[in-house]
């Protein structure tokens, strides 16, 4: 594990300190950088960070009661895995696993958080699959970071993607078009799309709009640009519900004398009830001042997209949209996802095997009452807008080992590869402990995939050994998640029984959660395919937990593309399939 000074530590988060949510905790002098608290709450709305972890401010009453006076009693629990309660004048101190590393202890309350994060896409796929069934072709495949897009008209095919472009193609008059993301929670919003048509339109006007609050066709909002067939551009602000349409401001001429193949740029900023809206040709300069600026009472939650139409009674169809980018620049759902509890993972320099001993004492008490990162800060040091630490020693001095990191690069279709292991992250090679060397990927630096989030985190930052690739061994992280189910040192707390998830009674924050989330690329001996950490219960009491996913684009606790949860009926909470303590 890399050596880097504490004081080097703390001079390159400073660095970044202003603009911190996920930071303020000194970090400990042997790990590789610092990690998750702040001290006070994010403020709300579109300021909010797009992830937290905060704790409330802590005075000398919290650690006189923490003070570790006198014997410890340590207490074998029933149960299986078999557990050691340390607790000191009858109040629980740790919670030690036979067999396994990590260690519960309580610590300062914390709360994990977080929100939707920024991302743009500017369409440099080809699609549709052609390859694929017309039933499973996605027509505009997946957003980076903002999830699936969703194509809704009268014939699918009116819909493709070429390297640069979304594709609508109006083949019918009076018929709308629209393309959302498959993100239903977003309230506030700063969105803009860049988009042109390759026709002034004859007989009758044609419109593209940015859509907001999106419920679906018959309820949503919209900023429109309705193209004359003069090549005059006016800007319409509208709101829908229930297919009757009201202007919530008058129509506004942007501009005349538009030609065809002339890019505008749409940007709506929706906070609250409040709602402002511009328009300009984008190869100008973007307007100081909002054209639009209204009140829209009751505006609901939704999806943000696109939709295009070509007025009843336009001739010269077909026309296309093209859109060039969409963009998201800051946006908060409707109920983040939070975690609060006082569980802090630790982890031993080897497995505890069942035996108390006072050098065991020693080490529960120095973590008393201590903020050094732990197992949980690490892991949300890798959510949306976690600042960039550099720190480390030998093959990663001086190299970002902390930071957002995104899930992996794309193919030419759109789809993330996988492959993204903690030392690409960083931009290096690594040799492992039985020599075998493994070369960084100049595609995959501040990337990783499920078992490589997991291996930075147990690995990388908390010293657990790790193999290169397989490994049978039970000593060091397996590459893949196929293999830590198996073989990842530690103990199996859970496995299913080949129908029902496991019940995982004895899950304790800091667990790895391991899944059959993908069947259908599954080889016939492959029973899992995705890994994640354990967090804790969230604010509605379910089980939430950290992974790293191609939908969202890296290591999240929240719902996009699939609720991160181990309760309910998602595909998460059903193909739950082995949990594991390191």
């Amino acid at each position: 594990m890399p050596n880097t000074s504490r004081r080097g530590l703390l001079a390159a988060f400073a660095a970044t300190a202003a603009a911190v949510p996920l930071g303020g905790l000194a970090a400990a002098p042997a790990r590789a950088a610092t990690a998750a608290a702040a001290a006070t709450a994010p403020p709300a709305g579109l300021a909010t960070p797009r992830s937290s972890v905060t704790q409330p401010p802590l005075d000398a009453s919290y650690f006189t009661r923490l003070t570790l006076g006198g014997t410890l009693t340590a207490t074998v629990l029933p149960g299986t895995p078999v557990r050691t309660e340390v607790t000191s004048g009858g109040r629980r101190v740790a919670l030690l696993t036979h067999g396994a590393r990590t260690v519960v202890v309580p610590g300062p309350e914390r709360t994990f958080t977080e929100n939707k994060k920024p991302f743009v896409d500017d369409f440099q796929r080809t699609l549709p699959d052609l390859s694929l069934p017309a039933a499973d072709r996605a027509y505009w495949g997946t957003s980076p970071g903002g999830g699936a897009w969703s194509t809704l008209g009268p014939v699918d095919t009116d819909y493709a993607v070429v390297p640069g472009g979304g594709v609508i193609t109006l083949t019918t008059d009076f018929a709308s078009r629209h393309a959302s993301l498959r993100d239903a929670e977003i309230t506030d919003v700063d969105v803009r799309a860049v988009a042109r048509f390759d026709k002034v339109p004859t007989g009758q006007a044609c419109s593209y709009a940015l859509t907001f609050g999106y419920v679906d066709v018959h309820t949503n909002r919209r900023a429109r640009l309705s193209f004359l067939t003069t090549g005059a551009v006016e800007l319409h602000v509208e709101k829908e519900v229930d297919d009757a349409v009201a202007p919530l401001a008058p129509a506004v001429t942007v501009a005349t004398g538009v030609p065809a193949g002339t890019n505008w740029t749409i940007r709506v900023l929706r906070e609250g009830e409040r709602v402002r809206v511009k328009a300009w040709r984008s190869d100008t300069t973007e307007p100081a001042a909002w054209t639009v600026d209204v009140t829209d009472a009751g505006s609901p939650k939704g999806r943000v997209g696109l939709r295009a139409l070509a007025n009843d009674g336009c001739t010269n169809l077909p026309v296309k949209l093209t859109v060039s980018r969409f963009q998201v620049d800051a946006a908060t759902w409707d109920a983040p996802p939070s975690v609060t509890h006082r569980d802090w993972v630790r982890v031993l320099p080897q497995p505890f095997d069942g035996t108390w001993t006072p050098e065991l004492e020693q080490v529960i008490r120095g973590w008393a009452g201590s903020t050094e990162p732990d197992v949980l800060s690490y892991a949300a040091m890798f959510l949306a807008d976690a600042p960039a630490v550099r720190g480390g020693a030998g093959p990663a001095a001086d190299k970002q080992v902390l930071g957002a990191a995104g899930y992996g690069y794309l193919d030419p279709q759109g789809y993330r590869y996988e492959g993204a292991d903690f030392h690409e992250y960083m931009g290096i090679g690594w040799t492992f402990p039985d020599g075998a060397y493994t070369g960084p990927s100049a595609q995959q630096v501040g990337n990783l995939d499920c078992s490589g989030y997991t291996r930075m985190v147990f690995g990388y930052h908390m010293g657990v050994p790790m193999a290169a690739g397989q490994d049978t061994s039970r000593t060091r992280i397996p590459r893949a998640s196929r293999y830590m189910a198996d073989y990842a040192p530690g103990v199996r707390v859970d496995r299913t029984d080949g129908t029902n998830p496991p019940a995982a009674q004895a899950l304790q924050p800091g667990d790895l959660v391991l899944f059959n989330a993908d069947s259908g690329d599954d080889a016939p001996t492959v029973t899992v395919d995705h890994v994640g950490i354990y967090l804790g219960l969230d604010g509605a009491g379910k089980r939430r937990f950290l992974s790293s996913r191609k939908t969202g684009n890296g290591p999240t606790m929240a719902d996009l593309g699939g609720a991160s949860l181990l309760d309910g009926t998602g595909t998460y909470a059903k193909r739950l399939h082995t949990v594991h303590r390191i």
